[in-house]
């Protein structure tokens, strides 16, 4: 019997092999960190990582499963086959109209899915998303009549979205869902307790669109593994360079302040930011990035992967322990968002363009004022 995502999940891109977080894992370990199992029995993967070669490690990785003892979860919207990486903003979404216009998503998206498929060895996905669209993307009908036509065609059964890469594209989702949401099973959005926001804006039309959501950066940049401290060493190419100066410091400090609360329940700090983002009723999944540190005495990858196996996978946390971790970890207007914001002007980009009429309405529908996008 074919599985649904369940509500643990693996990342072909932790083990730094493709995101370079933390060191490059070698294969043997690599193979067995992403291998779904009896307590971790979804996998997720996106056919742009390393240009195909995550889904072939996949391939190896399931080679002798049960095909319907673990659920498959792809990606695709990076068209690596036909055109060029433009430096740190990876390959240009496949509905640039460099590349092709909307007679042509459709058998993009075909294509896209069945090679991934041969990477990866595999008949078809469980679930495929839709991998960081562009405003064409979440609005065009061209772009959901493709996707339907995948399932339609058995190349999987449910149909998701995943905005990114960076945090945002909040009010975009939820009028994807509005738009689309006969067609959209699940959302993978950024939710973590020291980063509420802006995902925890779309939960409410998540839920009302019967939209199942898998969150992603549980982990927060490696924080929740609990040995991430100010001043050690991380790889000059470390994605999490990106983050703004100080956040290791503010991070370790918030730890301590939940840590009572996970030692109340018999959690590991990981096991409460997961148990955290599953406490919201749209939450189904969570998938944190398990990070192999450079450093000695290093928590293992190994360790990471035995507390998400060992998530309880009913909720232990309270109501009042819910808000109470939300307002140690409150970031609200703390960073610029992607996707439609009130602050970007001049020339659409393929990752932010203007918060337009349509935009706003949508937030004025869901009690989102402007401002709520927008850096303090």
């Amino acid at each position: 019997m074919a599985l649904d995502p369940t509500h643990t999940a693996l990342g072909t891109w932790s083990g730094g092999r493709f995101m370079h977080f933390g060191e490059a894992l070698d294969d043997e370990r690599y193979l067995a960190l992403i291998r779904p199992d009896d307590r971790v029995r979804t996998v997720v993967t996106a056919d742009v990582y390393g240009t195909g070669e995550a889904d072939t490690l996949l391939g190896r990785a399931l080679t002798g499963l049960d095909r319907d003892a673990y659920s498959l979860v792809g990606a695709v919207g990076h068209d690596f086959y036909n055109g060029e990486r433009q430096g740190a903003k990876g390959f240009p979404r496949f509905t640039d109209p460099a590349l092709r216009g909307p007679s042509e998503y459709g058998s993009y998206l075909r294509e896209a899915a069945e090679r991934s498929l041969r990477r990866i060895g595999a008949d078809r996905f469980d679930l495929l998303m839709l991998h960081n669209p562009d405003r064409t993307g979440y609005t065009h009908e061209a772009v959901w009549e493709g996707m339907a036509a995948l399932r339609d065609a058995g190349l999987t059964r449910l149909l998701g979205v995943a905005p990114g890469p960076a945090n945002g594209f909040t009010l975009d989702v939820i009028d994807c869902f509005e738009r689309f949401g006969d067609q959209i099973d699940w959302a993978m959005l950024i939710l973590n307790p020291f980063e509420p926001w802006p995902g925890e804006l779309a939960l409410p039309a998540a839920a009302a669109h019967d939209v199942k959501v898998l969150t992603r950066v549980v982990d927060y940049g490696g924080i929740f593994h609990d040995d991430l401290r100010p001043g050690l060493p991380m790889g000059e190419r470390d994605h999490r360079g990106f983050r703004p100066a100080g956040w290791i410091d503010r991070g370790v400090e918030r730890l301590d302040a939940l840590r009572p609360i996970a030692e109340r329940h018999g959690l590991t700090t990981l096991q409460l930011a997961a148990q955290w983002n599953l406490a919201h009723d749209a939450v189904a999944s969570v998938v944190p990035t398990l990070i192999q540190e450079a450093w000695d005495g290093a928590k293992t990858v190994e360790a990471q992967r035995e507390e998400l196996a060992s998530l309880p996978s009913e909720i232990l946390l309270s109501d009042d322990e819910v808000a109470e971790i939300r307002a140690i970890g409150d970031n609200t207007r703390c960073m610029a968002l992607k996707g439609g914001v009130p602050d970007h002007e001049g020339e659409s980009l393929p990752d932010r363009w203007t918060l337009d009429a349509d935009l706003e309405a949508i937030g004025a529908r869901w009690d989102i004022a402007p401002g709520d996008l927008q850096l303090a």
